[in-house]
């Protein structure tokens, strides 16, 4: 899938130009595939439809998929010689120049049990759903580049794992699935409309919602990914589960609520939406 084209400067982000460019080169030159996630990717994939990132970030994501430490050495050297230093997390680079932080994330055949061990700073990475997600990823041009990113149902999951691994400092990431919600009735209305018209209210009297809708058909889509793997779908279903028992007492409930200026039901009422989808024969 391709769109037309877009520019760094629509992104919002500082120096995403000669970032992209830096790691697109490096990852070439070692014949490594790579992949634009988190925030970036998401307004990659909304400014398709004219959609302006509502925030801009100093973080850039990468996801890159390689086979053992010694490649993701090689990577780190090359990023070093071009003035992004590592830092606190073994998979966290910053340029001072630019003040900016790039995120390096390995997965593929290094994984072991889904957690990839950087063993001189024991950091653990939690990787569960990048495979699986990013085998349907998409092309966005953005100028003269091609940019790989998760479809938008995958980009859901992998912020629920990520938001559910450190739920203390990735509150960022329940904004970023909302905001997903939020957009996707508008983006894909003529798909929704062809394929997942049995999401509408059956009686013409009852409003309709589209946050309602698009998180059902979210979750639907969402399904792809779960269905390659057991442990993925085990872990975002207890995700689901653990936030569904109590409206008052679920922490993803409470933020969207906050979010949305409405009160917690109703954000309650989105994710369970979400999981209606999910579980659909």
């Amino acid at each position: 899938m391709n769109t037309s084209n877009q520019t760094y400067k629509e992104l919002s982000t500082p120096f995403f130009k000669e970032t992209f460019d830096c790691i697109d080169e490096i990852m070439k030159e070692h014949q490594i595939p790579y992949y634009l996630i988190g925030a970036n990717a998401i307004a990659l994939e909304l400014l398709k439809e004219g959609i302006k990132p509502s925030r801009g970030t100093r973080d850039i994501d990468f996801a890159i998929m390689i086979s053992n430490t010694d490649e993701y050495e090689k990577i780190s050297k090359d990023l070093e010689s071009k003035g992004f230093k590592r830092i606190k997390d073994d998979y966290r680079f910053f340029s001072h120049q630019k003040n900016l932080v790039v995120d390096i994330l390995p997965f593929g055949q290094i994984e072991e049990e889904y957690t990839e061990s950087f063993i001189e700073r024991k950091v653990d990475l939690h990787l569960l759903g990048f495979k699986e997600v990013l085998e349907e990823a998409v092309e966005v041009y953005i100028e003269e580049k091609i940019a790989n990113i998760p479809p938008l149902p995958g980009m859901v999951i992998l912020k629920l794992i990520a938001w559910n691994d450190r739920p203390e400092y990735r509150e960022n990431d329940l904004d970023d699935i909302l905001k997903i919600i939020e957009k996707y009735y508008d983006l894909q209305f003529n798909e929704i409309l062809e394929s997942h018209y049995d999401t509408f209210p059956e009686e013409d009297t009852i409003e309709i919602d589209q946050l309602l809708i698009a998180a059902e058909v979210l979750g639907r889509k969402s399904k792809l990914f779960l269905n390659k793997s057991k442990e993925l779908s085990e872990r975002i279903l207890q995700i689901l589960e653990t936030n569904l028992q109590s409206a008052s007492k679920s922490q993803i409930a409470k933020n969207w609520a906050q979010k949305l200026n409405s009160d917690i039901e109703y954000a309650h009422s989105i994710l369970e939406a979400f999981q209606k989808g999910i579980l659909k024969d």
